[in-house]
């Protein structure tokens, strides 16, 4: 099984620059997208549609062209989900899971704080109210596949200027230990860091100087998994020869 997670920074805008067709020759059973910046209706040309892919969105209803979210599916889906019960969180497009039997694939857009100190405040208040969902569904006896643009980085090796930016949104004290509580003490998988436990490689830079070129990255886009699946994590890559988003798609390879 394969899985992609990528925020696409405008799907429209990624569509421009190749993404369907690079996803075409990746064979990926599941694609997750973040920030589509589209209404479904403006998705109308069927490259919005991959053959022989089922095709949801989840789009951000408070505003439009923001944020949202997307699956693209080759087996249909016993069910989507697009709504966690926070009005505030699911009508931005944060959310959207794909259930395949006993398998969730999630979509996931966690807030950005880097915009300003109300929104920061809103991450926070997302991070808090996202951690008893998350409990429930580890001890749901579902598996669980999360992905998406977490908008936080882990440790010393997930973010080339570590020291520089402890007060900026991302890598403040209070979000890492947020995230890696979820998997050192809660039981979630980081499916990178397990498969590549040293390994130094980014999924987003900044779109300002020559960030990308000089890969002055953060590694911020992850799929996170229950440990039922820990043991089939195979392989997984950041691809970077192409650039469709400010973000590199993240590819994961499960064992069957």
């Amino acid at each position: 099984m394969r899985i992609i997670s990528l925020n696409a920074n405008g799907i429209r805008s990624a569509a421009t620059k190749g993404v369907f067709e690079w996803l075409r020759k990746q064979r990926a059973d599941v694609v997750c997208l973040q920030e589509t910046k589209s209404q479904e209706d403006q998705l109308a040309d069927p490259m919005f549609r991959p053959d022989g892919h089922h095709c949801f969105y989840r789009d951000a209803s408070s505003k439009k062209g923001y944020s949202g979210v997307a699956i693209y599916a080759k087996r249909e889906p016993d069910k989507v989900l697009t709504q966690l019960g926070w009005d505030e969180f699911d009508n931005e497009g944060r959310y959207i899971e794909a259930r395949f039997g006993n398998l969730s694939v999630v979509s996931l857009y966690v807030p950005s704080g880097s915009s300003g100190e109300e929104r920061q405040q809103f991450k926070f208040k997302a991070m808090n109210w996202l951690t008893p969902i998350f409990d429930k569904w580890l001890k749901s006896g579902r598996d669980y596949v999360l992905c998406g643009d977490w908008n936080i980085v882990r440790s010393e090796l997930d973010i080339k200027n570590w020291r520089s930016n402890q007060k900026n949104s991302g890598c403040l004290p209070e979000e890492r230990t947020w995230l890696n509580d979820l998997i050192d003490k809660h039981g979630w998988v980081d499916s990178f860091r397990t498969i590549k436990p040293q390994a130094v490689e980014y999924t987003w830079w900044s779109n300002r100087g020559r960030a990308r070129e000089n890969n002055v990255g953060w590694r911020i886009d992850y799929q996170i998994v229950t440990p039922s699946l820990q043991k089939r994590l195979k392989h997984c890559s950041v691809y970077r020869d192409e650039r469709f988003s400010d973000h590199a798609p993240y590819t994961v390879d499960y064992a069957d």
